[in-house]
């Protein structure tokens, strides 16, 4: 039977408890960060101190029989738990949970859920789960600080875990404000060649919505959330899921889609939306009608080629020799204004360059930012992200009034390339009559969409 203690423990223990490899070992693991750091914020350390003594200790001491000790890092705090762990373990078994490494990260949270049987159990549960994972970071906000919200961050590939657990909020009318799911077309939509997509899974509340409907055991858990809300000039409420926009934008193809670490219904599919995993997922708060709606342009939206892959020429010509598809073109070589190219950005915003059709052809927008990317100095890149792209090109522009760069344009409407400076840019056209042709609804779920290499014969039959 769980009762209060217990399903705040619960919380805290699948959020961050690991199983070390001896018999008895185990602790809690809380990612604080900065938030956190007892060198930029000791004051804060002190009162997370108390926190653990005087909160936790007494929980798990009359619930499991335990003595809590902790020690802190200058990113991560650890709850470290001696005694007899089998009480435990005993649990967390009955639960379905593995005793077994870090929990949550292929923990089944369904049958913990099934007994929470009131609103109070679900949201001392949730409690635990927001003072382990849920970061309280004042960047962690939507846009501005107008928006400010509590992250519950997870690590791994548990979809399921992250489904359940927002249904779990929905059920008290905490309403998830956005899920970014561990996959590479959310983390990593522009460039297929980016590699260290895996950054784990973000479950976004707004702080006005929690503040409502959860909780917070830890003083200094409760304390930021206050200090963070005071940020805003208004109170937020969510919108139920099927209610709130869906603003789909293009994405590339990326071949970690085929990843074995994702769970088997996730693995093969691309997504276009972070709602429409929801959909694929079978959650009844997913706004179906609005992602099924999108399934009308899909060619518009999924992009075989990358949108615009940034490195170094070394990289880029590496990338086109190891593909055959890029490799076998023919390139025309050509010295292009920058300065005409910012006037066709000026006369038409969504001008398509090089095409065969009107409706197809290399985005002027995504050529700007190429060229920004070659022409910029070091102090004018946040790593290989152009700042205010426009901005470095009428710099360098009234600088130098002839300045030119080089494209190489292929025979067929695979990736332009722009090279300069030591640096190159692959550009991927618009194409979406021969994409849409790429695109297959899975036989076992008809809101999962496959997609099929690009081939040279796709590209020469829409000529």
């Amino acid at each position: 039977m769980i009762n209060t203690d217990k399903a705040y423990l619960l919380g805290l223990i699948i959020g961050g408890g690991t199983f070390g490899n001896a018999e008895d070992v185990f602790s809690i693991r809380l990612p604080f960060k900065k938030w956190g750091s007892y060198i930029d914020n000791p004051q804060r350390a002190g009162q997370i101190s108390r926190d653990i003594m005087g909160v936790v200790s007494p929980m798990f001491r009359n619930t499991y029989g335990l003595i809590v000790s902790f020690e802190a890092s200058e990113n991560v705090w650890n709850i470290l738990c001696d005694g007899d762990t089998s009480l435990l373990k005993a649990d967390l078994q009955n639960y379905g949970i593995s005793c077994d490494g870090e929990l949550r990260a292929n923990a089944d949270i369904s049958l913990v859920c099934a007994e929470l049987v009131d609103d109070n159990l679900k949201r001392r549960f949730v409690a635990g789960l927001a003072d382990s994972i849920g970061s309280m970071a004042k960047s962690q906000r939507r846009f501005t600080d107008e928006n400010q919200i509590l992250s519950l961050e997870i690590k791994g590939h548990n979809f399921k875990f992250v489904c359940d657990l927002c249904r779990l909020l929905h059920s008290i009318n905490c309403i998830p404000d956005q899920v970014n799911w561990n996959h590479p077309n959310i983390h990593c939509t522009n460039n297929p060649y980016y590699t260290t997509w895996n950054k784990g899974f973000k479950l976004r509340i707004l702080l006005d919505q929690y503040a409502r409907f959860g909780a917070f055991a830890f003083r200094t858990k409760a304390e930021s959330s206050v200090e963070n809300r005071n940020l805003q000039q208004q109170t937020h409420t969510a919108l139920p899921c099927p209610e709130q926009r869906v603003n789909v934008t293009p994405s590339c193809i990326h071949p970690a889609e085929n990843d074995t670490l994702l769970p088997e219904l996730i693995r093969g599919g691309h997504y276009i939306h972070y709602r429409h995993f929801c959909a694929v997922l079978g959650c009844e708060h997913a706004p179906y009608d609005k992602i099924t709606a999108e399934f009308s342009r899909l060619g518009e939206l999924i992009i075989p080629f990358p949108i615009q892959c940034r490195d170094s020429i070394l990289q880029i010509e590496a990338i086109i020799a190891g593909d055959p598809l890029l490799a076998g073109r023919n390139y025309s070589d050509i010295s292009v204004s920058v300065s005409s190219l910012l006037a066709q950005f000026e006369n038409d915003r969504n001008a398509l360059l090089y095409g065969t059709t009107l409706e197809n052809g290399y985005p002027i927008r995504e050529v700007l930012q190429a060229v920004a990317y070659i022409i910029a100095t070091d102090n004018e890149l946040f790593g290989k992200r152009p700042k205010r792209y426009i901005e470095i090109i009428e710099r360098h522009i009234k600088n130098d009034s002839a300045l030119s760069v080089a494209i190489r344009k292929p025979d067929l409407l695979t990736p332009l390339i722009i090279l300069g400076n030591g640096r190159g840019v692959l550009v991927g056209a618009e194409n979406p009559k021969v994409y849409a042709k790429l695109v297959t609804h899975s036989p076992d779920n008809c809101y999962k969409l496959q997609v099929r290499p690009i081939t040279e014969e796709d590209l020469r039959n829409a000529e």
